[in-house]
């Protein structure tokens, strides 16, 4: 069953993309650099114009409003965003419960991490965080630019294995961007290479 569909999907001058991701899919988007592929994501994450439509369930993005659209279809951009001093102030959502205590162990910090200052994040401690930042909030579609591109093979293998069991146990779906086949190969169901003028299915190696 379908849990996202792209319909005619345009921006700019790229388009119209058409996909459907399945509940709990996976779908890999590749291509060259400067094609578009982040430029897409934010499309379905609505944080750019574009034409077209997305769905999720069957219900129309322009039907819901856009806040509650981003976090049920969340994206985690390849370059996180800080806006306060520490990363606590960063949680809408307290990280107090056992799943979330877990994520921030699995992906190797203890709860003292809340009490950092942003500036001594390295890039890799913040795209981690950025991710726990928003799976608490238990989005129905993930988005991920690029989202291991900073982290060591390990880390790497811990993030692609917790992101698989949340989409077994939650039937969390996601479109994940890289420029690694191998690892789309890995991680999604489907890999597809985004063109300008529409979406071309890669087969998988």
């Amino acid at each position: 069953m379908e849990k996202l569909s792209l319909k005619n999907l345009a921006f700019l001058n790229n388009g119209p993309y058409n996909l459907n991701v399945d509940t709990g899919g996976c779908t890999g988007l590749s291509g060259r650099s400067g094609i578009g592929k982040s430029q897409l994501l934010r499309a379905v994450a609505d944080v750019i114009p574009h034409g077209g439509e997305c769905f999720l369930k069957g219900v129309a993005s322009s039907t819901i409003p856009a806040p509650e659209w981003r976090r049920l279809v969340a994206m985690v951009p390849a370059e996180s965003f800080w806006w306060f001093d520490t990363v606590a102030s960063h949680f809408s959502s307290a990280i107090e419960n056992d799943d979330s205590v877990q994520m921030l162990q699995r992906l190797g910090f203890s709860q003292d991490v809340l009490g950092w200052q942003i500036s001594r994040l390295s890039t890799g401690e913040r795209q981690r965080l950025s991710l726990v930042r928003t799976l608490i909030t238990n989005p129905e579609v993930l988005l991920l630019d690029e989202p291991t591109a900073s982290l060591d093979k390990k880390m790497v293998n811990v993030v692609e294995q917790m992101l698989d069991e949340r989409r077994t146990h939650h039937k969390m779906s996601c479109i994940w961007v890289s420029h690694d086949l191998e690892q789309l190969a890995r991680v999604a169901d489907k890999v597809f290479r985004v063109e300008t003028e529409g979406l071309v299915e890669e087969e998988l190696l």
